[in-house]
């Protein structure tokens, strides 16, 4: 299996180029440069693909380029970016730089379908074609979050997710959106996931569940799919 990870150099997109795959596997990182001592198994190959993604078209050319030869078939797409000030108090929409909002629009939603129609004619040669969007509890009606731009690029991976669905249901194209909580992103997977689940006192989840959740829809048959999952910490109030 060949498996494409976009906005891999660190938090949950390292630790699904340190913690996916099984001998025979390929995973392939996408990020702006390649992280120093990532550690992976030793019985998969880890490939890199430099790319920036705050450059849509050029980014989603290059990834296509880097990995037509090989095939594809999962798309992990976990890039996203958010305001300066979000998930802070002092959080303002109207404080927000109108560049600020543009860049968060056009590097969560629009590279993401740029990137997917690239990416789609290879991934539909697949016998088991996936596509996994990180999405976040933001993107769920009655958030209890004020982040405007952000909010609305998670909305919209449910949106493209829905859209891909009906459109590629016949190809058999899985797509799945997580609507993941707040992350602990500071224990990478070699922390021990026991002393990783207490930071935050139940507020953080770890990066840890997050990989054996997508460990078990990447293990799943052709006949089903996870069509949307919404994995919250615990103790997060707003669920």
């Amino acid at each position: 299996m060949n498996i494409l990870v976009v906005g891999a150099s660190k938090g949950l997109g390292r630790a699904f180029i340190e913690g996916l795959g099984h001998a025979g596997d390929t995973l392939i990182g996408v990020s702006r440069t390649r992280p120093e001592g990532l550690v992976c198994e030793a019985e998969h190959p880890v490939r890199w693909v430099e790319a920036d993604l705050m450059n849509p078209a050029k980014a989603a050319h290059a990834i296509e380029h880097a990995v037509v030869d090989d095939g594809l078939d999962t798309l992990i797409y976990n890039l996203g970016i958010w305001e300066e000030s979000a998930f802070d108090p002092a959080y303002d929409f109207l404080d927000s730089p109108d560049d600020e909002l543009q860049a968060i629009v056009s590097c969560n939603i629009s590279a993401t379908i740029l990137l997917i129609k690239r990416l789609l004619p290879l991934l539909l040669k697949s016998p088991h074609p996936r596509i996994i969007l990180t999405g976040s509890t933001s993107g769920l009606p009655q958030s209890g979050r004020p982040e405007v731009a952000f909010g609305a690029s998670k909305f919209a991976l449910r949106g493209i997710a829905d859209a891909l669905r009906e459109g590629y249901r016949h190809q058999r194209l899985a797509v799945t959106c997580l609507n993941l909580g707040y992350l602990n992103t500071e224990d990478r997977l070699s922390t021990p996931r026991d002393l990783a689940a207490q930071r935050g006192e139940g507020q953080l989840i770890p990066v840890h569940d997050v990989v054996q959740v997508v460990r078990m829809i990447l293990s799943l048959s052709s006949a089903s799919y996870v069509k949307e999952l919404t994995l919250p910490a615990i103790l997060d109030e707003r669920f």
